[in-house]
C-alpha cells in the first residue's frame, strides 16, 4: 500500500460549499453524487485521473472572470497584468517540464489543439499521414506524419517516424495525450526533443486540469500562437491555465516522478494478474500506463463487458482490438488503465485484488446479485484509500 499522493491545502472537505447548496441544490447533489461515484468505485479509465486539491482550488478561482484574448503582454483587452503573469508561469513550466522551446498553454482541449497545428502547418488538400507509415510516406510524400495513440500499451520508436519525415521532407508531430505525464518524468521516452510539434492533453497521466497543451520547435512558435488564436479559439480560459500552472509545478516535484514509476508497475502487475486469471492481454503485457484485454475467447463482447463492470463499481471503457470483428459501439475488448488507482495510493500489492475483482464481475455478467456482491467488494477496497482523504482535526460538516 503506497501512500495517497493527493495532498490538502486548506480545504476542510471536498464538496460543494454552502453557496451552491443554498444557490442551487440540485447541481450540488449531483456533485456530491459524482464525488460519492468516484470515491466509492475503482476508476481505470486509462485517460481519466485525480487531480489535487490545489488544482480543483485554481480551477474554481475568480480567474474565470478575466477575459485575456492574445498572448501574455500582447492582449486584446485592459486589465491583464494578473493572468500575463499566471499564463507565462505556465508557459515556463510547461517549458521546463518538457524541454520544449516553445509552449502554448490556451489549448481549452487536445482536440482543439491539434487543429490549431493542422491550421498552422497544412492547407486544404494537404496530404498527413498517421501510423501505417514507410511505404505510404514514399508514394504520397504527405506534408506532415502524425505518432500518438489511445490504447496502445507498447513504447514508441520516434527515431523511424522522424527518419520517415526526414526521408519526404515531412513535418512530424506526435500527440503525447495518453502518456504525457510519463514522459515528463522519463519513465517514458519524451518526444519533444525528436518532433517537430508536441500535442497533449494536460490531464490523463499528467494530472491537471481538463484541456491542451502545443509544445514545438522555435521555428513554427508563431504559426502556432496564431493558429491558436485567432484561428481556432477565442479568449482563454485563465482558471485552466492556471491550474495547468499548479499541475506543472507538481509534476516538476521528485514525487511526481515516483508516481509515474509507480503507474507503470501497477499496470505491469495488473496485466499479468489479469492473464493468470485466463484473459487474453493484446500484446502480452505493457510498458505503459494501459492495457487491453481481448475478450474474444471469453465470449464477452466490450459492451457487455463495460456494463458488467459498471454494475460491480468498476469504470472501465469497451475498445476495439487488433483484427476486431464488431462494430465500435460494440468491440471485443476493454481498456484498462492505472493513472487514476495509483493516486490514491495503490500499489503492486493491491493488484492482486483488483484483478480478482474484475475478473468475478466479468464472469458474473448478468448476474445482479453477483455483481452486487462484487460492488460490494469493491467498496470495501476504496474505502482504504479515499481520494480527498480528511487530515485530522479538519471541520466535515
Amino acid at each position: 500500500m503506497s501512500e495517497p499522493l493527493l495532498s490538502w491545502s486548506h480545504w476542510d472537505r471536498c464538496p460543494p460549499g454552502a453557496a451552491l447548496a443554498a444557490t442551487d441544490p440540485e447541481i450540488a447533489t449531483l456533485i456530491e453524487a459524482e464525488i460519492a461515484r468516484q470515491g466509492e468505485g475503482l476508476e481505470l479509465i486509462a485517460s481519466e485521473n485525480f487531480v489535487s486539491p490545489a488544482v480543483l482550488e485554481a480551477m474554481g478561482s475568480p480567474l474565470t472572470n478575466k477575459y485575456a484574448e492574445g498572448l501574455p503582454g500582447k492582449r486584446y483587452y485592459g486589465g491583464c497584468e494578473v493572468v500575463d503573469k499566471v499564463e507565462q508561469l505556465a508557459i515556463d513550466r510547461a517549458k521546463q517540464l518538457f524541454g520544449a522551446d516553445h509552449a502554448n498553454v490556451q489549448p481549452h482541449s487536445g482536440a482543439t489543439a491539434n487543429a490549431a497545428v493542422f491550421l498552422a502547418v497544412l492547407k486544404p488538400g494537404d496530404t498527413f499521414l498517421g501510423l501505417d507509415m514507410r511505404a505510404l510516406a514514399r508514394e504520397h510524400k504527405p506534408k506532415l506524419i502524425i505518432a500518438g495513440y489511445s490504447a496502445y500499451s507498447r513504447v514508441i520508436d520516434y527515431a523511424q517516424f522522424r527518419a520517415a519525415a526526414d526521408e519526404v521532407g515531412a513535418l512530424f508531430m506526435v500527440d503525447m495525450a495518453h502518456f504525457a505525464g510519463l514522459a515528463s518524468t522519463g519513465v517514458y521516452p519524451n518526444p519533444v526533443p525528436v518532433a517537430d510539434i508536441v500535442t497533449t492533453t494536460t490531464h490523463k497521466t499528467l494530472r491537471g486540469p481538463r484541456g491542451g497543451l502545443i509544445l514545438c520547435k522555435a521555428a513554427h512558435a508563431k504559426a502556432i500562437d496564431k493558429a491558436m488564436f485567432p484561428g481556432t479559439q477565442g479568449g482563454p480560459l485563465e482558471h485552466v491555465i492556471a491550474a495547468k500552472a499548479v499541475a506543472f509545478r507538481e509534476a516538476l516535484q521528485p514525487a511526481f516522478a515516483d508516481y509515474c514509476k509507480q503507474v507503470v508497475a501497477n499496470a505491469q502487475a495488473l496485466a499479468s494478474a489479469m492473464a493468470s486469471r485466463g484473459w487474453h492481454i493484446v500484446s502480452g503485457g505493457t510498458d505503459n500506463h494501459l492495457f487491453l484485454v481481448d475478450l474474444r475467447s471469453q465470449g464477452l463482447t466490450g459492451k457487455v463487458a463495460e456494463h458488467a463492470l459498471d454494475a460491480a463499481a468498476i469504470t472501465v471503457n469497451k475498445n476495439t482490438v487488433p483484427r476486431e470483428t464488431q462494430s465500435p459501439f460494440i468491440t471485443s475488448g476493454i481498456r484498462i488503465g492505472t493513472p487514476a488507482i495509483t493516486t490514491r495510493g495503490m500499489g503492486v500489492a493491491e493488484m492482486a485484488r483488483v484483478a480478482e475483482l474484475i475478473d468475478r464481475a466479468l464472469r458474473a455478467a448478468g448476474d445482479a446479485d453477483q455483481l452486487a456482491a462484487v460492488r460490494h467488494d469493491v467498496r470495501a477496497l476504496t474505502s482504504a484509500f479515499p481520494l480527498y482523504p480528511v487530515p485530522a482535526g479538519a471541520v466535515t460538516a
